[in-house]
């Protein structure tokens, strides 16, 4: 066996060499790719029981690939959504082998030419007002823990930030002079502002003002002054959200997550009548298309734009009455 069909060889210099060095992607991207790899790893391992290190590229065929991918969907329940995020990571690798191995052309061939799974695209969730009025008013703002919630959830809500621009802020990334907003980086490390509302500005003033746990530079900080996880961040929502349930009964229908509170951002500014384009700087979407999803979720502008349509004209209908038995039986159906 040749070393450089060695597929942990191969593996090492991807991640090395072409995505730290060469592209110098996110840390989000690496921890994604990471995860893929090690499930695609314990997988080979399941099936062909070789380790890691003694896989050969050739026994990575699309077939294998294939394999890999049905058993995330039926083992593991991933989505759809998911699956295809993984065959991301995967033809990035083989498009980078494409080249270390041109011998192997035809085996990365039909790798890359595995293709997404096609899914249904459901209408994006978000909050009404009420509903946001409400889960804001749940934490206990005699608390820290509970000031703290209560700021990170009206930041969340009112300029529709990313969990991980969320949670990566630092103190110094808010600006409350004139002109207040939020600096932050975010997909494709592309550094944006938000601007920030009265609300927000306010209450921010208020939790800057308070000692940092520990001289934290994170916004919010957990107790021991580190950066809270993603996998926190949730777990608060949800407790928030349950003690909101209580008054506001519609919420206990709702999965309701941090991305959910960026939609409901979104659906605030559409509904303010701010256009689509703005919305989508304001987001930090890559593509004015992908803001649109929020234009079909919104009931309300296609109820106004019905209102405005000049109602049909009532005529008497001709039932179609057909002569051969055959088509007067399939009418009937």
């Amino acid at each position: 066996m040749k070393p450089g069909c060695n597929v942990a060889s191969l593996v090492e210099r991807f991640f090395t060499e072409r995505l730290v060095r060469q592209q110098d992607v996110s840390v989000h991207t690496i921890a994604s790719y990471r995860d893929t790899f090690r499930l695609l790893l314990k997988f080979a391992m399941a099936k062909l029981r070789k380790a890691p290190s003694a896989l050969t590229l050739d026994e990575l065929d699309a077939p294998f690939i294939g394999a890999f991918l049905t058993d995330l969907e039926m083992e593991r329940g991933t989505s759809a959504t998911t699956r295809n995020l993984r065959l991301t990571a995967v033809r990035s690798f083989f498009r980078f082998v494409s080249f270390e191995e041109p011998a192997h052309s035809a085996l990365i061939q039909r790798v890359l030419a595995i293709p997404s799974k096609r899914h249904d695209k459901r209408q994006v969730d978000f909050l009404t007002r009420t509903e946001i009025e409400a889960v804001l008013a749940a934490p206990d703002r005699t608390t820290w823990i509970g000031r703290r919630d209560h700021t990170l959830l009206l930041l969340a809500t009112q300029t529709g930030l990313r969990l991980s621009e969320l949670i990566g802020l630092r103190r110094e990334a808010i600006h409350l002079g004139t002109g207040a907003h939020v600096r932050c980086v975010g997909k494709g490390r592309k550094e944006r502002c938000t601007p920030l509302a009265r609300c927000a500005r306010i209450a921010l003033q208020a939790w800057l003002n308070e000692p940092a746990r520990r001289d934290a530079r994170a916004l919010f900080p957990s107790l021991h002054g580190g950066h809270l996880s993603p996998d926190s961040v949730q777990s608060l929502l949800a407790k928030h959200v349950g003690v909101a349930s209580k008054t506001c009964p519609s919420l206990a229908t709702k999965r309701v997550s941090p991305h959910v509170l960026r939609h409901s951002a979104a659906m605030e500014l559409l509904q303010a009548g701010v256009d689509s384009s703005v919305i989508a700087l304001w987001l930090g979407h890559e593509s004015i298309e992908t803001t649109q999803t929020y234009l079909h979720a919104h009931l309300g502008l296609k109820e106004a734009a019905l209102a405005k349509l000049e109602p049909y004209k009532q005529h008497k209908r001709l039932r179609f009455r057909p002569d051969d038995h055959v088509l007067a039986f399939l009418e009937a159906l």
